[in-house]
Formats: structure tokens, C-alpha cells, sequence
């Protein structure tokens, strides 16, 4: 890593290339190159072209293509190859932060409050490392397809991701993902290991009438809880020069393995596992039709009724636990006392220990209807689910108590429908969905949306305005069955949370712009006031205004922006930045080679004062506080992204703003903070790469 860092600081121009062309050999072999399926909006590295052209559809040597589509669209997309924004390659997005490494407890710096109805365990604040069923792709590919990643970061941080997607005949589809995050930390006891698995199958019959989908998702996500530390003084001590011995409000002085990536000693912190299974069978009545061509008869078919069932299974597992087996680890009674009223006595208490575990089965049949048979993306949907939940609720304060564990059995009956239209001639795009939920736990329960998306001119760009409301049960955190309800001082009983959302954009591709405008009215709004109260906010708002740009400065130098303005109104417990911005300024090219496609330059980050929420370990949750939090200096990243054919590369130097020179001499201690007692890490240096071939 040193060697690669001199290069990156001493090389200039073209040399910099030069030197790490050797690296370049990996990828050689046939590859394919995509393009965004975004276009030229997604995250703020995923403005403007980035260099030459890569997409699949150049290829004409072999002819290979890869679409692939998501569960509740019939949209065929690209593969992405963007190389702008590194929150693309990995569940880090320019606009979150977290609580100190890859792995930690994360959270947006933009609002963006839960819509969705019915049953919601509570836990969110590891949802960025988890992969979705929501988010899997559907593949169709001539030629089996792979993608390799690995990235090393400062002590021994690494990430590691597999896909892989072939069909087995024309009509049958398999996919593979697998990651793995193994990150010890830079302060004590913050190692976290996150490892998910999603495997995914698509058949289509012959006849064009019959579909099948399968998804197993599997996600494990575990991390050492460490509190923050106990003094923010201690940064600037020399006697914590090396900040990993700094001391923590949890879990001083346990020692920690690095040498496993497949495995994390944890003795104070959380274990998070949710497991899913689905399967999506489609039968289509509707009109046959072929092309006949000299060579062979394909044959076409044109839906006008559908009929769908869907079927899941899914676990939850959320585990909070402090014990060891080490007899000099002593646990600290006083901190479970004084942050959670759990009174906790030594030598009494030696272990803490909070799950709650829950099963769902979700059976679902739906009714499509397709006016247009030759326009599959206008269609109208209704439908009725039934969901089986069991939840068994386990809480242990310590090895000499006696375990208090009980079980409920409920169940939800909601009814559903959709109507989308994208028009043929591409100028219309409309969809409307809503969820009310009949009975059971859930029972009066709603979602509902619609967007209209229209394009006015190609100079004028497109318009987009839309409603949404939401009537929810808050998370089930907040319900006194859950093991992890410590409130023993609010009587009230906890309402539906309401929420309406107006909000309005314009695309302009032309010009690379984007402006967007978003108004929140909160009702009931559910949220934690310190480590462990809850409480319920009257009626408050919150406007947000958005603008996301692309400069070019001179030639390939270009200016990339993303700019978010958040106003709250009323008596509101939600804190946000007034202003926040992120900034990508620097080259995008081929620097005069064929096959490369490059971008260098610096990334910062500004954020505005603001009282940042602070979190509490043992019940997973941010909560909101009075203490403002200020950047010291904006976050500043350099990096060096580049491509050649199917291998991707990224060299970055990130929290240079850490630099300083006293009190005790050049050093990176001078650490912003995200959230009280939790800095971001000093400087930090990673280099990885993603290679896809073809097999």
C-alpha cells in the first residue's frame, strides 16, 4: 500500500499512468463494457460522460449481450461502468456518513422519512450494507458474464465481491452476488464483518406465457459496539498519538484478531441476520405473433391478462450482547445504568443480552389487465396479500438472571393496486400505487403515490411532480413486546405516524442538470430522545430544495456538484444540515491512451453546523440531541479512478483534512465529527479494483 500511495503523490501527468499500467494486465481476455443505465444522472460521480464511450452495444467482435431488469419492472438495462463516483462500488454513498469505518452504524444527511406501510421491525441503521430483494437484477446474456472486486484500506480494512451470471439455454437465467466487509477499525473496538449472498433465477417458457422468479437474499451483519469515545479532548493528547488506544465508553482493552476476514471476535455489540426467500410465478393470456427470418422463427407474444403469485419466507434475528469469556474483561454496569435504567450490579451482572427474532410468510395473488398489448409498461395491477408474522422477543440482563422470553403470533391482510404508463413515444411516464391494510397488527395502515413525468422539450428537459401520503405503525422497537423497549417513563401509547410529501424536478440532460424540490408535513413522527426514551412529535415540516450541476471548467477538467437545502418548520425533532454539499473537482479523459478512460482530482464535502443524532449501541437507533456538531474543514478526498476494458481501478487518499501540525507536532488528529463522542477516522488510504470478463 505505501508503494502504490508513492506513486499516486510523486508521479505526474502520463508517468501516473505508466507506473500502474502494470496493473492493467489482469484484465486480459475478452470483457464487456456497459453503460449507465441511469444516464447522466445518478450519484454525483455519475454526471457526464467520465471519457469515451463503453457500452455493449460497440462490441462487434462477438456478439455478446447482457440486460437484465428488475422484479417489478420489464425494463431492459445496461450494466453500469462508471468510474466518477466510488459510492457506485461500494454501500458507502457520498451523501451518508457513519460512525467511524466501513461497517459502523450509517445514516443520510439528507431526510428522507420511512413511506412504506404495514410491519417494520425498527432496526435501519445497518440498511446500506444489506442487500434487497427489491434491488436484485434479472439477467438475459448471451455469454456467461463475471465481476471481481477487492479493496484494502488502512489496518487491514478489506471488501470482497463476487457476481456472476450465465443462462443455461435461451429461456433460463442464474445469478450469484456475494460481498464480504471485514473492517477492525481505527479506535477500539469497532471491528465490524458484514457478509451477504444473493442468489437469483429468471425462466421464461417458450411460449412467452409463463415466468418464474426466484431470490434468496441472505444477510449477516455484525459489529463491535464501542460507544464513542469518552473524551473528544483525547485527540489532540499526546498521549493518544495513536488513536486506537483512545479510550471508549465500551469494551476498553479487548483485544481483537485481524488476521480472519470470514470472521469477527465480538464481545459488546450487535448481530443483525435477515434471510429471504421468494418466488414469482406470471401466467399471460393474450395474443401470439412471430418473426420469421431466413433462418429461424422467434416467436413474440402480447400479454392483455396476467395472472401473478408470490411467495416468501423471511427471518429476522437483531441481537445486542456484552459478555466475555476473557476473565479480565469486567463489564461496565455503570454505563447500561446511567444510559438505559437497566441497574445492573456487579459482580451480579456479567453479561447483557437483547434479541428479537421474528418469521414472516407473505403470500400474495395479483391481477394485471394491459390495455395497450404491444406497451407491457402500461398496465394495471390489483391484488390481496396475506402475512403470518411470529415473533419471540429474548432479554437477559445477566448470566445469574433468569431469561425473560415470550412469543407472539399475528397476522396482516392488505390489499394493493398500480397503474403505470411509459408511453410509447417516450414523452408520458405515470405511476400511481397504493397499500391499505384490511387487519391484523397492521390494520389501518396506508401508502399512497403518484408521479407524473413528462417531457416538455428536449432544450427544457423533463418535468416531474408527484404526491405521496403514508399512515404507518412506527417500527416495532417502539412497541413494549420488543425485548429492546427500555422506556419505563412514557405512558402514552404510540400512534400512527402520517406523513404527506409533495415533490417536483427537472431533468436537464443537455445541460447536465437537475433541480428538485421536496415538501414533508410529519404527523406522530416516532424517534428516540436519548439512549432509550421515545417519544412522539406533534405536527412539524420540512422543505428541501436540491440542485445537482456539471461544470466544465476547461476541456476534460470538470466540476461536479450536488448542493442539498433543508429547512425544518416547528417544533421538530428531526436535525438536519441547513447546507449540504458534495464536490468532485478534477479530470475526466483518456490522457492520449486508446483504451483508457480516467479520472483523477479531489472530492469535499461540506456540511453546515447542526445538532447531529447521536446513537445509542444497545438498541440500535439514532437518537436526537442538542449538542452541535461543526466541521472543523470540509471532508477532502483525492483520488485516482480509471478504466482499461473490463478492469476498474481506485486508488483514493481520504480525510486529508486531518492534517495538523500541533499542539503536538504534523499528525492526522484533527478529526471532524459525525455524530457526539464518534470522529471520523484520520487519514485513510484504499486501493481496489473490479474486473468483468467474459467466461
Amino acid at each position: 500500500m505505501s508503494n502504490l500511495t508513492g506513486i499516486f503523490l510523486v508521479v505526474k501527468g502520463r508517468r501516473i499512468i505508466s507506473a500502474l499500467l502494470f496493473l492493467l494486465l489482469l484484465s486480459l481476455g475478452a470483457s464487456v463494457h456497459a453503460q449507465n443505465p441511469l444516464g447522466r444522472f445518478g450519484n454525483i460521480g455519475g454526471m457526464g460522460g467520465g471519457g469515451k464511450g463503453d457500452t455493449l452495444q460497440h462490441r462487434k467482435a462477438d456478439t455478446i449481450t447482457i440486460n437484465y431488469r428488475y422484479l417489478d419492472s420489464s425494463r431492459l438495462l445496461k450494466l453500469d461502468s462508471s468510474i466518477l463516483d466510488f459510492g457506485r462500488r461500494v454501500p458507502r454513498p457520498s451523501t451518508w456518513v457513519n460512525l467511524g469505518n466501513m461497517g459502523t452504524p450509517a445514516r443520510s444527511l439528507v431526510f428522507s422519512p420511512r413511506m412504506q406501510s404495514g410491519w417494520d421491525p425498527g432496526w435501519h441503521a445497518y440498511d446500506v450494507y444489506a442487500l434487497r430483494v427489491e434491488d436484485t437484477r434479472f439477467f438475459n446474456t448471451t455469454r456467461p458474464y463475471t465481476e471481481l472486486g477487492y479493496m484494502l484500506a488502512a489496518r487491514g480494512e478489506q471488501l470482497v465481491s463476487v457476481s456472476h451470471t450465465q443462462n443455461r439455454g435461451p429461456n433460463f437465467n442464474f445469478s450469484f452476488d456475494y460481498r464480504l466487509i471485514n473492517a477492525p477499525g481505527i479506535f477500539q473496538n469497532q471491528n465490524t464483518n458484514h457478509s451477504n449472498i444473493r442468489v437469483a433465477t429468471w425462466y421464461q417458457a417458450k411460449s412467452k406465457r409463463y415466468q418464474n422468479f426466484f431470490v434468496m437474499v441472505s444477510n449477516k451483519l455484525a459489529a463491535s459496539e464501542n460507544g464513542g469515545i469518552q473524551n473528544p479532548a483525547d485527540l489532540d493528547s499526546i498521549q493518544y498519538a495513536n488513536q486506537a488506544t483512545l479510550p471508549v465508553k465500551l469494551g476498553n482493552g479487548i483485544q481483537q484478531a485481524t488476521g480472519n476476514i470470514f470472521s469477527a471476535p465480538i464481545t459488546t455489540g450487535t448481530r443483525y441476520s435477515t434471510t429471504t426467500f421468494m418466488m414469482r410465478q406470471q401466467y399471460d393470456l393474450g395474443q401470439k405473433d412471430s418473426i420469421v427470418t431466413d433462418t429461424s422463427v422467434i416467436p413474440l407474444f402480447y400479454p392483455r391478462v396476467r395472472a401473478e403469485h408470490t411467495i416468501s419466507y423471511s427471518t429476522y434475528k437483531y441481537r445486542y450482547f456484552d459478555f466475555s469469556t476473557n476473565p479480565t474483561y469486567i463489564l461496565d454496569s455503570s454505563y447500561y445504568a446511567q444510559n438505559y435504567g437497566l441497574g445492573l450490579l456487579s459482580p451480579a451482572a456479567d453479561s447483557v443480552y437483547l434479541q428479537d427474532k421474528w418469521s414472516v410468510f407473505s403470500n400474495d395473488f395479483s391481477l394485471y389487465q394491459f390495455p395497450d398489448s404491444k406497451n407491457p409498461q402500461q398496465f394495471v395491477k390489483l391484488g390481496a396479500t396475506l402475512e403470518l408474522l411470529t415473533g419471540t422477543f429474548d432479554s437477559s440482563l445477566s448470566s445469574q438472571t433468569t431469561k425473560t422470553i415470550h412469543k407472539t403470533n399475528t397476522q396482516n391482510v392488505f390489499a394493493h393496486g398500480e397503474y403505470r404508463n411509459k408511453t410509447r413515444n417516450q414523452v408520458w411516464d405515470i405511476e400511481a400505487y397504493g397499500r391499505l391494510y384490511l387487519n391484523g397488527l397492521n390494520s389501518g395502515d396506508y401508502n399512497a403515490y403518484i408521479s407524473l413525468r413528462r417531457l416538455i422539450t428536449r432544450r427544457v428537459g423533463y418535468f416531474t411532480a408527484g404526491f405521496e401520503n403514508a399512515n404507518r405503525t412506527p417500527g416495532f422497537v417502539f412497541d413494549r413486546a420488543s425485548a429492546f423497549y427500555l422506556d419505563t417513563t412514557y405512558k402514552s401509547g404510540i400512534k400512527k405516524e402520517n406523513t404527506t410529501h409533495l415533490f417536483a424536478s427537472l431533468d436537464q440532460p443537455q445541460h447536465q442538470l437537475s433541480l428538485s424540490a421536496s415538501y414533508y408535513l410529519m404527523t406522530n413522527y416516532a424517534f428516540f430522545t436519548n439512549y432509550s426514551r421515545v417519544a412522539q412529535a406533534d405536527v412539524f415540516n420540512l422543505l428541501q430544495i436540491s440542485v445537482r450541476k456539471q461544470f466544465t471548467l476547461y476541456r476534460h477538467w470538470k466540476w461536479r456538484t450536488l448542493t442539498y437545502l433543508q429547512q425544518t418548520a416547528g417544533n421538530s425533532p428531526v436535525h438536519v444540515p441547513l447546507l449540504m454539499s458534495t464536490n468532485q473537482v478534477g479530470y475526466d479523459g483518456s490522457l492520449g491512451f486508446r483504451n483508457l478512460n480516467a479520472s483523477f482530482g479531489v472530492e469535499l464535502r461540506y456540511v453546515s453546523p447542526y445538532k447531529a443524532d447521536g446513537y445509542a449501541p444497545v438498541v440500535g437507533q439514532f437518537f436526537t440531541q442538542d449538542s452541535t456538531i461543526k466541521q472543523k474543514l470540509p471532508d477532502v478526498n483525492l483520488y485516482l479512478h480509471f478504466r482499461v476494458r473490463g478492469f476498474t481501478a481506485f486508488v483514493r487518499a481520504e480525510n486529508i483534512n486531518a492534517m495538523k501540525f500541533s499542539p503536538h507536532g504534523f499528525g492526522w488528529y484533527n478529526n471532524n465529527f459525525v455524530a457526539p463522542s464518534y470522529p471520523s477516522p484520520g487519514l485513510v488510504l484504499r486501493f481496489g479494483f473490479f474486473w468483468g470478463f467474459v467466461n
